[in-house]
């Protein structure tokens, strides 16, 4: 059959419109396959130049800086510092063993030193620079610059270390950094590469190791050309991480440094807390140590003369202390009988000196006794016996009910190391623990805190909030992180009644303001900053009867390890509280006379724009205040500078 004209036409336009589309499509690929030979022959001509040289290019992760921790104002307590490092990487090294001996030869080294950093480039990937030494002067950054042609691997570089400006004030709230270690990795199912940098520092205790992922930030990375020896003779590309976020703390620095210098050597701790939202304004622990030691590799002397201290420098006596609270626990009795219906306002109670139950006599700390006594006066003079009476009325079921609800016998949630969650004793508790029945002696000897009953500094102090406002105070550490404020939890009415709530602040005003009251001595002056307190002291011994008989020694001829405990808590101003603050002093002796006296001086130094006014103390101890608040090492309030050494 023959084709037509039309079927002709017809078919030649199918071939052209194929072979144009068969043009083009190899047209693009030419075009394509040009761009590629442009861009390897001329836009990476240099780099390939490079590696025709033998030299090549070698990509390395960029540590983040570090979050800064500020306290309330605004005042660095934890910030970075630039120094002058040298970093080995094996694969470019070569022979190891020469180039640390020759790195020897430039710079100080012991021969312990250069052992560790030999063992430490051998132990790591060929690929992962490593830090052999840190902190070195600019002489010795230049030494080793100039002789890099005979050091292959060897880079000096700066980077960032932590630094604490503020050194003892605040060891144990914000910790410090160290290096990572194989414990710190154990859980992880991914852990950042960073972590994997040697010597790479994250937070060990306090605020830096429970904000760690908050504080480290993201790594970078960089980009760089090292030549055939193995020197690094540019920088490429790089590529900046994420900062960490800088965090805010709630802690007062000035009140902080205040509280560290008044507490001075004793084994103590103090904390002072804003009533009205539950900032901590002060968390100190003593004594303590400098942070800085440990970030820069602690000596073995200094550690040890850590440890060893009797004192105990490293624990945080603050929130990791549990102690018998003594008689800053007779609050909560009083309450709980009160609120149980248990006793009346008016209950009085005859104070011989003791109780005799069981064929046991308890005795008072007055050994004449208190005569009769109500609720009020049993406070201000510190009656015992008024305690072992109520408390058989309301049971210890009651009393630990209302211990709980001060914030007793539970662990408070801040960003801090070894929080302890105390003891507050029941019958459950006893049995589970003890696998023994609860006793009547029991409920007498935690009715004034003794026995079983065990607190921390930091939860008497959210205790005397709790007495000081009747509701649910809940302490706050971090105020805000980056430019975020963080959250205040609102404060619930605890539910408890006015009238006994009013009835207990009386009797704690009393213990600081009365003619008879324990802590008279220990009273702010000044009407406006008048102040309500309870004053402790627990026993770390038994006393015997026979010991009672003859007298009982007095905590001065004891062996420091023996004496009582010395314990404080109140809260200013009484008409309108703003801070709550609790003492503990660990063999202190008596309340009154060593715990009340440093807790009305850091709560007026909280209360206060500047050192304790002389107005507010009594007149007759203005001098010896005068004298003692000149002499205390307090730092600069402007630079946080310390004092020179040897002078107040």
């Amino acid at each position: 059959m023959r084709r037509t004209q039309k079927d002709n036409e017809d078919s030649h336009r199918g071939i052209t419109r194929r072979t144009l589309m068969m043009g083009g499509a190899m047209s693009a690929m030419v075009v394509a396959l040009g761009a590629r030979l442009r861009y390897l022959q001329i836009d990476q001509a240099d780099e390939f130049k490079l590696l025709a040289e033998e030299n090549r290019i070698s990509v390395r992760l960029l540590p983040p800086r570090r979050g800064i921790i500020f306290d309330r104002n605004g005042k660095v307590i934890a910030g970075n510092e630039q120094n002058y490092r040298v970093v080995v990487t094996r694969e470019d090294a070569g022979d190891v063993d020469l180039v640390m001996k020759r790195l020897a030869s430039l710079i100080p080294m012991t021969p312990e030193e250069l052992e560790d950093a030999t063992a430490a480039v051998k132990k790591h990937s060929a690929f992962v620079p490593v830090i052999v030494k840190d902190r070195i002067s600019w002489e010795d950054f230049s030494k080793i610059a100039i002789n890099a042609p005979a050091l292959p691997g060897v880079v000096p570089e700066m980077g960032l270390s932590r630094q604490y400006p503020r050194d003892t004030d605040f060891a144990h709230s914000v910790g410090y950094v160290g290096p990572v270690s194989d414990r710190d990795l154990e859980g992880e199912e991914a852990p950042d590469p960073v972590l994997r940098l040697p010597k790479f520092q994250i937070g060990k205790i306090g605020v830096e190791r429970w904000m760690e992922s908050t504080l480290r930030g993201s790594a970078g990375t960089k980009r760089i050309e090292v030549n055939h020896v193995g020197r690094v003779m540019r920088e490429l590309e790089r590529h900046e991480g994420e900062a960490g976020a800088d965090i805010r703390l709630t802690i007062d620095a000035d009140v902080q440094n205040f509280a560290q210098a008044r507490l001075g050597e004793e084994s103590a701790a103090a904390v002072v807390m804003d009533v009205r939202n539950g900032d901590i304004i002060c968390i100190a622990s003593s004594p303590s140590f400098d942070p800085n030691l440990f970030v820069r590799g602690i000596s073995q002397k200094d550690y040890s003369a850590l440890t060893e201290h009797d004192h105990r420098p490293l624990a945080n006596k603050s929130v990791s202390g549990a102690y018998p609270p003594g008689s800053t626990f007779k609050m909560v009795t009083a309450l709980a009988a009160l609120e149980a219906g248990a006793i009346k306002p008016g209950h009085a109670v005859r104070c011989p000196g003791y109780m005799e139950f069981g064929g046991r006599r308890f005795h008072c700390h007055s050994r004449g006794g208190h005569g009769t006594v109500n609720l009020a006066q049993s406070l201000e003079k510190s009656c015992d016996v008024y305690y072992y009476d109520i408390c058989q009325k309301v049971g210890i079921e009651k009393m630990a009910e209302m211990g709980r609800l001060f914030g007793l016998g539970q662990r408070h949630d801040l960003p801090m190391s070894a929080i302890a969650e105390g003891i507050m004793p029941n019958r459950a508790w006893k049995m589970e623990r003890h696998k023994q029945e609860w006793r009547i002696g029991d409920t007498i000897n935690a009715s004034i805190g003794q026995g079983y009953v065990l607190a921390s500094p930091l939860q008497l102090a959210v205790m005397t909030s709790r007495i000081a406002t009747g509701k649910a105070v809940v302490p706050r550490l971090v105020r805000m992180i980056g430019t975020e404020e963080q959250p205040i939890a609102e404060a619930e009415d605890l539910g408890l009644s006015p009238d006994n709530l009013a009835m207990v602040r009386r009797g704690m005003s009393d213990v600081m303001n009365a003619e008879r009251g324990t802590a008279r001595s220990a009273r702010i002056a000044d009407p406006a900053l008048t102040m309500a307190g309870k004053t402790g002291t627990s026993q770390v011994r038994n006393i015997t009867a026979a010991e009672r008989a003859r007298g009982v020694i007095s905590n001065d001829q004891l062996p420091w390890e023996r004496r009582d405990h010395a314990l404080f808590v109140g809260y200013a101003p009484y008409d309108n509280p703003r801070y709550a603050i609790s003492v503990v002093v660990e063999h202190g002796g008596g309340g009154s006379t060593v715990a009340a006296p440093i807790a009305r001086d850091i709560l007026l130094r909280a209360l206060s724009d500047g050192l304790p006014p002389l107005s507010a103390y009594p007149a007759s101890q203005r001098g010896r205040i005068e004298t003692m608040l000149k002499q205390l090492p307090l730092r600069d309030p402007e630079t946080g500078a310390a004092p020179a050494r040897g002078k107040a």
